[in-house]
């Protein structure tokens, strides 16, 4: 079977898919911030080390001290039981329990006739209970009986002998590292100390970014920027490289919006000579049509350049909505549409004001072309302003909403056509809110024609 083969069994393929999936699982579960995975980059690689490192110290060196100290411990248990059946002339046992007491900080009792009291529930973990009883096992060969949970500072052990039992008293720091668990709180320690200075610094690294990433998206706003590059040097030099392109974007639309302007002044010269003509000619049917003419042509040129211009030169200012939307329904009602206007939070704005009333005011015009009822609402209780207008025209087929924000197009029953019949209404209106960082959005309406939603961040 080639390699081919091979790959195509339902095995593997079962595998790469739960390969896949728990990528696509351990993916969606991380964050998404930078901030926050380069902590995960600096924590875990911490984390694994200083368990490693516990690790190896609880299974080599804390149990290794561990049982040297038990195999002690029960090398004078032993030594002890060996004394007292080979000297019996100790009756009392008082020197054995005396050189116990001297020379080995042992607590000895022999009890006489005693037996092993039942064994207890052993510790869910303890190095201790499993290193003593394995060296008593081991040099004792003898019942007994031990207890290392009873007292926090005490061990008790007994060892079944011939006339009785010989119960041990002794110190737990004679048979356990206790003060193993100092290395363990300095390691600790000191990780918690070097993860607080590597997130200080982490935090001082990341600002910079977050500042850039501001300045950009207030750039595309149209707002006034105020950006000086920090942090790192390659931080920096994406902060230069966003001001060099800064600067050229403003330098193009500079040199654009000049020679619109002369384009402009040089057309609308033209223009004026020929209504001076006409109107040295005299009123006929045929100037009237002329200057009808002139005068469509006139409205076009405007339509076009304000287009084009995109009303780049204007900076974002603070405005009121209420004030502006009043405006629009006024100028609604004067053309003989009944108007509604509704707003929900804040109507304080920021935005580019003349764009902002100019896309407006294409939404309305062309809702007011279509319908007799128009209905403006609006809604600014989170960082997004949301506006719909409404009306109760014929509307536009789903499959066409999206042609009509392209310049110069018109349906044929000429939905999208703004006041001088050039097609670019809905496309200037796009154009402004996109450059505020937003989008408009067609949509069916629930006065049974057609919905505008213009989504803007604010």
């Amino acid at each position: 079977m080639g390699p081919r083969a091979l790959a195509a069994t339902p095995p593997v393929r079962l595998l790469r898919s739960v390969i896949k999936l728990v990528g696509r699982r351990i993916a969606a579960a991380l964050p998404k911030g930078l901030y926050a995975r380069s902590l995960i980059i600096i924590i875990a690689p911490v984390v694994l080390l200083q368990s490693v490192v516990a690790y190896v110290f609880m299974e080599r060196h804390w149990q290794l001290v561990t049982q040297r100290l038990s195999a002690a411990v029960t090398s004078d248990i032993a030594a002890l039981i060996d004394i007292y059946e080979s000297y019996p002339q100790d009756a009392n046992s008082e020197t054995l329990s005396r050189i116990a007491a001297e020379r080995l900080v042992l607590d000895v009792e022999i009890r006489k006739g005693d037996t092993l009291p039942p064994a207890g529930p052993k510790p869910f973990f303890s190095l201790l209970d499993e290193a003593l009883s394995e060296e008593i096992r081991r040099q004792v060969r003898r019942p007994f009986w031990i207890d290392t949970v009873g007292r926090s500072n005490l061990i008790e052990i007994r060892i079944q002998i011939n006339d009785g039992v010989m119960r041990i008293m002794a110190r737990r720091s004679m048979a356990y590292a206790s003060n193993s668990h100092i290395f363990l709180v300095w390691m600790v320690g000191t990780s918690l100390v070097l993860l607080s200075v590597a997130i200080l610094l982490l935090r001082n690294q990341i600002r910079p970014i977050l500042k850039l990433a501001a300045a950009a998206e207030d750039f595309g706003r149209g707002r006034e920027i105020e950006f000086r590059p920090r942090g790192a040097r390659e931080v920096r030099q994406a902060g230069h490289a966003f001001i060099e392109m800064k600067r050229r974007i403003e330098r193009t639309v500079e040199s654009r919006t000049t020679m619109l302007n002369g384009v402009s002044h040089d057309l609308r010269t033209i223009l004026t000579r020929f209504r001076l003509s006409l109107a040295l000619i005299g009123e006929t049917a045929e100037t009237e049509d002329l200057r009808r003419d002139i005068d469509e042509m006139g409205r076009m040129l405007e339509g076009y350049l304000a287009f084009a211009r995109g009303d780049s030169g204007e900076s974002a200012a603070p405005a009121d909505l209420r004030t502006l939307l009043a405006e629009l329904k006024a100028d609604a009602e004067r053309s003989g549409h009944q108007c509604t206007v509704e707003i929900v939070g804040d109507t304080e704005i920021t935005a580019r004001v003349d764009a902002f009333r100019r896309l407006l005011f294409n939404l309305v015009s062309n809702a007011a072309r279509h319908g007799d009822r128009i209905a403006i609402s609006a809604n600014h209780e989170t960082r997004w302003l949301v506006i719909h207008v409404d009306d109760d025209g014929p509307g536009i087929p789903a499959d066409k909403r999206d042609e009509v924000f392209k310049p110069f197009v018109r349906l044929d029953e000429a939905r999208n056509q703004d006041e001088g019949g050039s097609g670019l209404g809905l496309a200037i209106a796009r154009d402004i809110a996109r450059s505020h960082g937003g989008d408009i959005i067609l949509s069916d309406g629930p006065l049974g024609g057609l919905r505008a939603t213009v989504r803007l961040p604010a």
